[in-house]
């Protein structure tokens, strides 16, 4: 089975090709092959969601068992990232402004530990204890405070992007040799891996099927952050012919 982008392009010698049409000729290189045990709604979020985090944990070297990684954030990416670094063998401490998501971290997404970033007596317990922290906020929200979770060469890796520049002191990098790194989606023999280990580890977007003309209610669901994890249309049953 193939998944990809709607797409019109002018193929010389057979014409337009958009997306009406039922299939495809492409380039090898550029197709997923999604393995059969993988239901392709809650898959088809893994192809942006899931590499963007399964990168970043395989770049800088957080895919390690035993190592304790931080997740910021408990959205789209974060609920992914958790799932990929327990896979990973890793220690996972959920990180949120939220106390409502506690049980959802812990419980059903299996979480180690969940901290409370605006609780100083919780974050100061929790001080310099994480290899690594992957930061799936996209809200504009302070660094200071992840910097000290770290250990010596700990990394945040920052995978959100809020629209207003990030405010922090140097000095905390310097004496922990810590980094602050950024990360935005992998290649196509990535992509191809991280499908792979997700169905070889159970692992699916946690989604919301909507029909085709729920498609605007959806927008508004997604402005107010109502919506657990992805929402995923259903084209096939629910698109009307023009």
């Amino acid at each position: 089975m193939i998944i990809g982008v709607l797409f019109i392009y002018r193929d010389p010698g057979h014409g337009p090709v958009g997306p009406r049409r039922r299939s495809v000729s492409v380039n090898e290189h550029f197709v997923i092959r999604i393995p059969d045990n993988m239901p392709l709604d809650s898959t088809a979020p893994l192809l942006c969601a899931g590499i963007t985090v399964y990168s970043p944990l395989k770049y800088f070297g957080l895919d390690k068992p035993g190592l304790h990684v931080g997740v910021v954030g408990l959205g789209g990416l974060g609920h992914i990232a958790v799932k990929f670094a327990k896979a990973f063998g890793a220690k996972v401490t959920v990180i949120s402004t939220s106390i409502g998501k506690k049980d959802e971290a812990i419980t059903r997404l299996c979480a180690d530990s969940f901290l409370i970033s605006r609780d100083p007596e919780q974050m100061q317990a929790a001080m310099g204890t994480m290899d690594g922290i992957i930061d799936t906020v996209s809200a504009t929200h302070p660094l200071m405070p992840l910097l000290g979770l770290k250990k010596s060469h700990g990394k945040v890796i920052l995978v959100g992007a809020p629209e207003k520049p990030h405010e922090f002191s140097a000095y905390p990098l310097l004496a922990g040799r810590k980094t602050i790194a950024g990360s935005g989606i992998g290649g196509m023999k990535e992509t191809q891996e991280m499908i792979d280990f997700a169905a070889k580890h159970d692992i699916k977007t946690d989604i919301e099927v909507i029909p085709m003309d729920y498609v605007n209610t959806a927008l508004e669901r997604v402005l107010k952050a109502d919506v657990k994890y992805r929402f995923v249309i259903d084209i096939a049953n629910t698109l009307k012919a023009a």
